[in-house]
């Protein structure tokens, strides 16, 4: 079990959604096993996001306007289930550097801090009141803890993903492992950043995630990095609601990254040594795919994102 000494940093990442940051501050500063430290990046939301921080007391004063670099502040808020102090860093961006950017940003910064253990999570879900007890419970088993999560009409997220290294292929076995085998936890070769909880080791062995992902499969690699080091595990009990429910429809800017950046991965499991030449059949195909059902529907304004997705993620694989 994780030592009660064991420090523990939550790492959110925000982007225009102020509502939904507040309930999962709120959530944090409720856990009854409390947090050390919550590293916030706002990745230059522009709904007034600072200005509700101010009204709610999380900080005490603005950040300059027209920033050209990232503006930091370490302020102090109270855990409302002990009255113990938190440490709460926020990180105002310059620029909107995704998702993938910021949990760079947020993991690097903490990790530096010497934090033991990085709570990732994006801000549309939220922690239940024992989320990092119930996580913490696994310590001794993984250093890379996943929590199941559930909608807020009570539905369980199907997760318990699989990454088939040769090929990059995507395996949802949709929680497969508690519903037939009745199991507390299970092992994925993946990650999620709604709820890992990874132990400073391992980003020392494996970095900070990758940046120029920008959004889509940063964290998915990450994970599967971390799996490389330790058990990593995806457990049964329900520690998080997620809030926001993924369209069927992507936008533009969503399939754009989720082309291009099948590419990085794909350049991630090569220097791993289990991608090859003929494993970028089955992406290509899922591409061609793609872009024949976009075809058929004359959404030719998809078609366009998904060539220009493939465009510069070959261009990735030219520049390695």
């Amino acid at each position: 079990m994780s030592s009660v000494k064991d420090t523990v940093c939550a790492v959110v990442v925000t982007y225009n959604r102020k509502g939904l940051l507040i309930e999962c501050l709120e959530a944090l500063c409720k856990q009854t096993r409390p947090v050390q430290g919550i590293y916030l990046i706002d990745n230059a939301s522009t709904d007034g996001t600072p200005d509700l921080l101010l009204e709610k007391g999380y900080i005490k004063e603005l950040p300059p306007e027209n920033l050209l670099e990232p503006w930091e502040k370490e302020f102090e808020i109270k855990n409302l289930t002990d009255e113990q102090h938190i440490k709460f860093y926020y990180v105002r961006m310059h620029e909107n550097t995704g998702g993938a950017g910021g949990f760079h940003e947020g993991v690097k910064r903490a990790y530096e801090k010497g934090y033991d253990w990085l709570w990732l999570m994006d801000d549309d879900v939220e922690p239940l009141p024992k989320a990092l007890e119930t996580q913490l419970s696994y310590a001794e088993i993984s250093k890379c803890i996943h929590p199941s999560r559930k909608y807020v009409d009570g539905n369980r997220v199907l997760w318990e993903v699989y990454l088939d290294p040769k090929s990059s292929k995507e395996i949802f076995l949709k929680d497969r492992s508690f519903k037939e085998k009745k199991l507390n936890y299970c092992l994925v070769n993946v990650g999620c950043f709604e709820g890992m909880l990874i132990h400073r080791d391992i980003v020392a062995r494996i970095g900070y995630p990758d940046k120029s992902f920008f959004i889509s499969k940063d964290d998915t690699i990450y994970g599967f990095l971390a799996s490389k080091f330790t058990k990593n595990i995806y457990i049964r009990d329900i520690c998080f609601i997620k809030k926001v429910k993924k369209l069927n429809k992507l936008s533009g800017k969503s399939l754009y990254y989720f082309v291009r950046n099948r590419f990085i991965l794909c350049l991630y499991l090569k220097r791993e040594g289990y991608f090859t030449c003929k494993s970028y059949f089955w992406v290509f195909y899922k591409i061609f795919r793609m872009l024949v059902f976009n075809f058929v529907k004359l959404d030719l304004k998809s078609c366009y994102f998904i060539l220009k997705g493939l465009s510069n993620g070959l261009k990735f694989v030219s520049k390695s």
